[in-house]
């Protein structure tokens, strides 16, 4: 089997990384993200993600320098868990949905009060909050840490789990 080299770039939160990497003919060229910014993705911090690392709760590929990269495909294992296994897949659950401003999220609060609930989403560093019925928090098991939606339509904020 022959070993090809190949050049993986990311883009992301606007820094753009290049990972060069070795692959073996046949084998698909996935992309590899280093720790800091699969943590990002994830939403936790990089003491977090190296501990995951060592205690193999998250699979990641080392250099030849022996850095370690997480390939995108566990990222989205670990975002998507019961959603779709790529992008596509996850896109099809929630683009059914007429609304095209739709940001997707990790909730970082939860507060029920009687029939209303607040619900606030983590998006690119920016916080959405959107009230809705305590009755739709229990429907779709919203919880802290988990991945949704906001859909904004007009003057409101609908939350979807995706």
């Amino acid at each position: 089997m022959q070993q090809l080299r190949a050049l993986t770039t990311h883009c992301i939160n606007g820094r753009i990384f290049s990972v060069p990497r070795t692959i073996q003919s046949g084998q698909s060229a996935e992309a590899l993200l280093p720790p800091r910014d699969a943590a990002s993705q994830l939403g936790i911090s990089f003491p977090t993600i190296k501990q995951w690392i060592y205690k193999k709760k998250i699979r990641s590929i080392k250099t030849a320098g022996g850095h370690h990269r997480i390939p995108q495909a566990e990222v989205d294992r670990l975002l998507y868990r019961t959603r779709g296994h790529n992008e596509d897949e996850r896109r099809v659950s929630y683009k059914r949905i007429s609304g095209r401003n739709q940001l997707v999220g990790r909730i970082v609060d939860v507060r029920v009060s009687g029939l209303v609930a607040q619900v606030t989403l983590s998006v690119g560093g920016q916080l959405i909050t959107s009230l809705i019925t305590s009755g739709a928090v229990r429907e779709m098991k919203l919880k802290k840490g988990q991945t949704a939606a906001a859909l904004i339509k007009a003057t409101e904020v609908m939350i979807i789990r995706v």
